[in-house]
């Protein structure tokens, strides 16, 4: 295992050490279980109490933090500990590419473009007028159609789907069974029989992106399906046709985002969120997690939806009373008249 001397770590993430420089570490541990040749870090005051006793290698601390922690301890003293350690997690990582090479199985049309250092997996096929930048990794088993593009520095692992016109910028990283640009919802009802509209807009996606597994973006109806640079979007979501994400806005879990709806730029979106379509949310928006956004968002800040767990006799009460909210609602006005009038 790699070994990484404190100084290093230290001017890695620009941060003030105070121990013995040539000191190492192997690898990163949780505040209460790291051992002398593992690093950890502190994010948040409560667990102040647990520096005293940490006898990892080295402590990623705060300035605030310093006088809680052992005297004899190795710290790194940064203005932010949780960033130092997303940026030190990242100088240790031991992922391994999606592949390595070109694979013998792979089939590559003879028509697709090829930067320096492309990696592309056992199975995968990858068709006609494909644009694949320098340093592309394509996963085993993936398909990437007709004419779409992927920038540089871009990784997918197995078994992404990647329908044709797509184009994914530089440095995104698509987890596995992700499907970008298939059909949008797109139908007519023709008294009772759904006639299918053909989609024939792109998705085009920024750079520095990344889309978690099995998350499905659909393909515009006549224009594109837009996802704006560093967007994060975690596992199982559906982003549906005409959906333009702004910049910088994260995605979690299970979100169901519908047709024609626009995200701003730097909003956090909850898991299991459901959002209506044809609408806007203004940049700076947080959104709770399982809540429902059925009309548009006009100011930033936090909004939340949907009954926190009770317990289930409790929760039957609830319903019974929100079921009965129209008849409280005639009373309660029709005592609201007769109170005007007396």
């Amino acid at each position: 295992m790699a070994q990484y001397r404190l100084q290093q770590l230290a001017e890695h993430v620009s941060g003030r050490l105070r121990g013995n420089p040539e000191a190492t570490v192997e690898s990163i541990a949780a505040l209460d279980k790291a051992q002398p040749n593992q690093l950890s870090f502190i994010s948040n005051a409560k667990f102040r109490e647990r520096l005293q006793q940490s006898v990892a290698g080295c402590l990623l601390v705060s300035e605030t933090d310093v006088e809680f922690c052992h005297a004899d301890s190795n710290l790194i003293v940064v203005n932010d500990p949780y960033i130092a350690y997303a940026l030190i997690a990242q100088l240790m990582d031991t992922t391994p590419q999606a592949a390595s090479g070109i694979a013998k199985s792979a089939v590559l049309s003879p028509s697709v473009i090829l930067g320096d250092n492309v990696s592309i997996g056992a199975n995968a096929v990858i068709e006609d007028g494909v644009v694949l930048g320098d340093n592309v990794v394509i996963g085993a088993g993936c398909f990437v159609g007709k004419n779409s593009k992927i920038g540089a520095g871009t990784q997918l692992w197995a078994n992404v789907t990647v329908y044709h016109e797509v184009e994914i910028g530089q440095d995104c990283l698509i987890q596995a069974a992700a499907v970008i640009g298939a059909d949008g919802f797109g139908y007519a009802n023709d008294k009772g029989k759904w006639i299918k509209i053909p989609q024939r807009g792109q998705v085009i996606i920024g750079n520095r992106v990344e889309i978690g597994a099995c998350t499905c973006i659909d393909r515009g109806a006549l224009d594109a399906t837009i996802i704006e640079d560093n967007v994060i979007i975690d596992n199982l979501c559906q982003i549906a046709h005409n959906v333009h994400i702004g910049s910088g806005t994260a995605v979690a879990g299970g979100v169901i985002m519908a047709g024609s709806l626009t995200v701003g730029k730097y909003c956090l979106i909850g898991g299991a969120s459901v959002i209506n379509g044809h609408m806007s949310i203004c940049d700076g928006v947080t959104v709770t997690g399982m809540s429902m956004v059925m009309r548009p968002i006009t100011e930033p800040g936090v909004y939340s939806s949907g009954i926190p767990l009770q317990s289930n006799k409790d929760w039957r009460k609830t319903a019974a009373l929100t079921m009965n909210i129209s008849e409280m609602n005639r009373r309660l006005k029709a005592l609201e008249r007769e109170h005007g009038k007396a």
